[in-house]
């Protein structure tokens, strides 16, 4: 069957299709030998999915309607319900990118951002961070994630592919993460 990719932002009825991707590429669901080719750390709920869904911060790729793709984004204030969200925050002060003063208010947490192993290396990921920076870019004009450093697939998807750039790294429960920031003003189309 030829794949019929769409780019949506999600609506409540693809709570179910997210969850089934976030599944297969949970940390904590995966082998040693799996996590070599990526994975996502953060756990959603089916209220944490609504609520986001309802402030239109989840982004999705589908093929013939299967979520096969997502990117999460969300304010600090959103994210600040897990521990390692509050500590990168009470980094901001260290941190320098560009000409911004980061704050809590002018940046969001972009991520977590998976994509289903069918379907990585087709530049997906470019296509479906442009809905999102296209969407969110009016309320803030940075973006901030963090990336564990033993999750080399997704340090070069988002340093290579996107162009993000490393502003500094910091250690959370014995892991070892890079801070990543990202001007919202700069599109990625002409990669796509």
């Amino acid at each position: 069957m030829r794949e019929i990719i769409t780019f949506q932002i999600a609506k409540i009825s693809d709570i179910e299709g997210v969850l089934a991707l976030q599944d297969l590429y949970l940390v904590t669901n995966l082998s040693e030998e799996e996590k070599a080719f990526g994975f996502v750390t953060t756990p959603f709920t089916v209220q944490q999915l609504t609520e986001v869904i309802q402030k239109e911060e989840l982004f999705l790729a589908k093929d013939n309607n299967k979520i096969i793709g997502y990117i999460f984004a969300g304010s600090w204030e959103f994210f600040n319900q897990w521990p390692i969200f509050n500590y990168m925050n009470s980094l901001f002060p260290k941190l320098t990118f560009l000409d911004f003063k980061i704050t809590t208010t002018n940046s969001f947490q972009y991520g977590p951002v998976c994509i289903h192993k069918d379907y990585r290396g087709k530049g997906l990921i470019t296509s479906l961070f442009e809905l999102m920076r296209i969407n969110l870019s009016q309320k803030y004009p940075l973006s901030l994630t963090f990336i564990n450093k033993i999750n080399i697939p997704s340090t070069k998807a988002h340093t290579e592919k996107l162009k993000w750039t490393i502003i500094g790294d910091f250690q959370f429960n014995t892991n070892d993460y890079y801070i990543l920031a990202y001007d919202m003003k700069q599109s990625v189309s002409y990669l796509i």
